[in-house]
């Protein structure tokens, strides 16, 4: 499977949680750490985990994968699942609007994303 089908798998599981404003970022072309970097904003810590652990678990269940490395999963304010060739973040509101992912990776090509789509 390709990383554009990973990344709107990973994406839809963040939906299936109710992950706010999802964000798909394609990165490729204007970095060599991913070729997709996602971003999505939890409300509150149990949401960020249960956003992470359906990450986890669809992508384990339907392509077998298994996160090269995990970031802040604990503290649940801003935790990363790292794919290789897709970047999975979830953030709380404050972390995300303090951090400005979409900004610093403002010059890849930014999808929203949308259920069905």
């Amino acid at each position: 499977m390709d990383s554009k089908s990973i990344a709107h798998l990973a994406a839809e599981a963040c939906d299936d949680r109710k992950a706010n404003d999802i964000q798909l970022i394609f990165i490729r072309d204007v970095s060599s750490l991913a070729d997709w970097i996602i971003i999505s904003e939890g409300f509150s810590d149990v949401q960020v985990r249960a956003i992470i652990k359906s990450v986890e678990l669809k992508l384990k269940d339907e392509l077998n994968l298994i996160p090269i490395r995990k970031e802040g999963v604990n503290e649940a304010k801003w935790a990363l699942l790292d794919y290789g060739d897709v970047i999975v973040n979830v953030l709380q509101t404050k972390e995300r609007q303090y951090y400005g992912l979409e900004s610093f990776w403002s010059n890849g090509k930014t999808y929203i994303y949308k259920k069905g789509v």
